[in-house]
């Protein structure tokens, strides 16, 4: 197979093919509709049939009424305006028979009023409509009123289209007027099928379109959503238009370099804090000279350097560290940290919740909410954990008794090196790295941190919700 041959379609190529063949089905669909012909016009009325119902009130029966002559343009009476005769007209089947392009002429309304009638709409004056119905009935043109919305003349003895007619017999107006055109029409009924069934026809192509282009932009959506450094990416689409492999390759080229950036930051991270040992063991060995009180501060700031490093170092690997994909017990999990923190004289407590399993890194998720735990120890003075089951999600709260969060800075506690305690105390402060690493485990496990408040009555309190997918 030729390269050209096997080059993937442009998005650009099947959104046109698409627009073209549907312009062509649209345009062969109202091509076949005008081929068929105009639409269908009502034939036109005779004059003996209106006459015959201002006198009598009944129509003469079919076939009794004389048919009407074939059209030979403008005759009789001149109007002021007669107009052209329709097209369609003309194209009969002989004398009483058929018309082509028409329908059965539209029904007659007779009526009786003491008021003259009033026009309907679109419907002019037609003086000469008037004069032909007086001198047919035999009264003065000043006794016959006649309105029509059509100004074409069919043949003599014929009137077209839409008209109010009516005679005054001294006491009472009799009226004949056509019967008011449908709101919609057979023929619109037509058209609209099939502008509807040439729809339906491309809708099943612009579906299956729409759906083959849009599919590798999810599933690529969805690789892009849980990529994070460190861990291997997730399903790339290998098929699709030429954008979307292109695209495609693009993210798995962005994710290795920053794969690569997060490897390199770690080993940067690590050289640095081997090399800061040996400085600092020598500052250690020389503080030992120093007076009681100042190396009791000077040991205590080499300790806090050596956190720092080590929760920078830590950090940096929680980040890059290669993700295990284990069914873990959520419930044994906290079970077991909590026991631990108890033991160790913490205030820590657990309520028991429904079992719960989540895939992971055990020791990820236990530093995970060790570290909340702590915080909340820390800064809160207890520690309650607490757990729940909402559909697929596993959702863990941690409750503590202090302050709360001010909502306002919140978000700002996950950014590395961000402290809740301003004094940058080290018996409270700690390095600003815990929410950090929080945040970092529980997206690599496909959860979510956020801090708020608890609102159950309780007296107040920070409450640190954590949401974790269980297994499936």
């Amino acid at each position: 197979m030729s390269p050209a041959a096997s080059r993937p379609r442009s998005i650009a190529v099947s959104i046109f093919a698409l627009v073209i063949g549907a312009v062509i089905v649209m345009a062969a669909t109202f091509f076949a509709i005008t081929f068929l012909g105009p639409p269908p016009r009502p034939a036109p009325e005779t004059m003996d049939t209106i006459v015959q119902l201002l006198r009598t009130g009944t129509a003469p029966p079919p076939d009794a009424m004389a048919p009407a002559p074939e059209p030979a343009g403008p005759a009789g009476p001149p109007s002021p305006d007669p107009g052209p005769p329709g097209p369609g007209f003309g194209a009969g089947s002989g004398p009483g028979g058929p018309r082509h392009g028409m329908s059965p002429p539209r029904g007659l309304l007779f009526s009786i009023t003491t008021s003259q009638p009033a026009p309907r709409r679109n419907e002019q004056p037609d003086a000469w409509l008037a004069r032909q119905v007086a001198t047919a009935i035999g009264l003065p043109e000043t006794r016959v009123t006649a309105w029509r919305d059509e100004r074409l003349v069919f043949a003599p003895g014929a009137v077209v289209g839409g008209f109010t007619i009516g005679a005054f017999d001294g006491r009472r107006w009799r009226v004949v007027r056509t019967e008011a055109r449908p709101l919609v029409s057979q023929w619109q009924l037509t058209m609209l099928a099939a502008v509807l069934g040439a729809m339906l026809l491309l809708a099943g192509p612009a579906w299956w379109l729409a759906r083959a282009i849009s599919k590798p932009l999810r599933q690529l959506s969805a690789t892009a959503a849980t990529a994070r450094a460190g861990a291997p990416l997730g399903p790339v689409p290998q098929g699709g238009a030429a954008e979307v492999r292109d695209l495609a390759r693009t993210v798995s080229a962005m994710h290795d370099r920053l794969a690569r950036h997060a490897e390199g930051r770690t080993a940067m991270l690590a050289a640095i804090s081997h090399d800061l040992g040996t400085p600092l063991s020598r500052l250690a060995f020389w503080i030992e000279r120093l007076p009681d009180e100042a190396r009791i501060r000077a040991n205590g700031d080499i300790d806090e350097m050596r956190a720092m490093i080590s929760a920078a170092l830590r950090f940096a690997r929680d980040e890059a560290g290669e993700q295990s994909d284990q069914r873990i017990d959520l419930g044994s999990l906290l079970d077991s940290l909590i026991e631990d923190m108890t033991m160790a004289g913490a205030p820590a407590s657990l309520e028991p919740g429904p079992r719960a399993i989540v895939r992971g890194n055990p020791q990820a998720l236990r530093r995970l909410f060790s570290n909340l735990a702590e915080n909340a120890i820390r800064y809160g003075n207890a520690a309650a954990v607490a757990w729940r089951v909402h559909g697929s999600v596993a959702e863990i709260t941690i409750d503590d008794s202090g302050p709360g969060f001010d909502e306002a800075t919140a978000e700002r506690l996950f950014e590395p090196f961000v402290r809740g305690d301003p004094s940058r105390n080290r018996e409270t402060g700690g390095t600003g790295l815990g929410l950090a690493i929080v945040r970092s485990i529980a997206e690599a496990h496909g959860g979510t941190v956020t801090l708020g408040n608890r609102e159950d009555g309780s007296g107040g309190g920070g409450r640190v919700c954590v949401r974790l997918p269980l297994a499936t």
